[in-house]
């Protein structure tokens, strides 16, 4: 394994796959994040570099991986000004794994294309032990030779891997996945707040839901913490509001009215505001079960 290996974005998914590649005998020479303290302890703890610029990263690797935050952090990463990212970067590739817009993926390419670089999307569906793993869901969009290319290390970050097309679309599939499960993660909140208002069991109420035509994948990994009030941080609620705000802006290019999405980003929204938005997805049931925002304001 000779390809050096350097992240832009240590939080919670950057470290961890960084710690996987490492294990894997990448050798991960660099790390950034505006975070200094963050890239600090993750240099320290696997023994490379805490660049100081976006640069030193590209210097230092053949691979970049980035997972910044939005489309804006992705933006402003892809520059070609002396110190940015693309600065010198002929030759490398860029893996971006952020949930961002499609055209925020479409305009990296483009970028590091004309900077004689070349780019991935890595669209992630999985959470942070996944990342830590290895065991990540991988959807890839770009040129399909440099995907083929690319494969063995996104092998070691992945138990599925599938190559989506061009630029562009595993963003939008990315999106798609997130809409539906952060409308998925609403309607089990509001299901399991009415069957506890009821006075029912709600470990039965859940055993019911996993058996007919409620059931759903949010059923087994948010079930059990909405009903035993624990959101320790996988996909907060901000995320989950962002993510949900790009599929909405999507369909109204489309032309599309997406009422269960609106209302599913309405509700992230409100965790935001009420300061409840670091808490994991699954904090959404903190709005639909009755006394609970009462009991957190006193």
């Amino acid at each position: 394994m000779t390809e050096r290996i350097g992240f832009v974005g240590v939080g919670r998914m950057g470290s961890n796959m960084a710690r996987r590649l490492k294990d894997c005998g990448y050798p991960v020479t660099a790390v950034y994040d505006v975070r200094k303290d963050a890239a600090a302890a993750l240099a320290q703890e696997l023994g490379c570099r805490a660049a100081t610029t976006l640069s030193e990263i590209t210097d230092s690797a053949d691979v970049i991986i980035t997972v910044v935050t939005d489309d804006k952090a992705m933006a402003k990463i892809f520059t070609s000004k002396k110190g940015g990212l693309l600065h010198k970067a002929a030759g490398k590739l860029f893996i971006n794994c952020a949930t961002v817009s499609p055209e925020a993926q479409i305009n990296a390419y483009k970028a590091a294309k004309k900077a004689g670089a070349d780019a991935l999307e890595g669209c992630m569906a999985a959470s942070i032990t996944q990342a830590r793993e290895g065991t990540l869901y991988l959807m890839c969009g770009g040129d399909e030779a440099t995907f083929n290319g690319a494969r063995p290390l996104l092998e070691k970050l992945s138990s599925n891997l599938r190559y989506i097309g061009p630029v562009g679309q595993a963003a939008r599939v990315k999106l798609l996945v997130n809409m539906v499960m952060n409308i998925n993660t609403a309607g089990l909140a509001e299901g399991l707040g009415l069957a506890d208002a009821l006075g029912l069991d709600l470990a039965m109420v859940r055993e019911v839901f996993s058996q007919t035509g409620a059931n759903a994948r949010v059923l087994q990994t948010d079930g059990e913490d909405m009903q035993n009030r624990e959101h320790s941080c996988f996909f907060s609620g901000a995320h989950a509001a962002k993510d949900s705000g790009l599929a909405l802006a999507v369909g109204k290019k489309m032309k599309l009215d997406l009422p269960l999405a609106a209302a599913t980003k309405k509700q992230y929204d409100r965790m935001v505001k009420l300061g409840l938005g670091e808490l994991d997805k699954s904090g959404i049931a903190e709005l639909t079960f009755k006394g609970r925002l009462k009991k957190r304001k006193k």
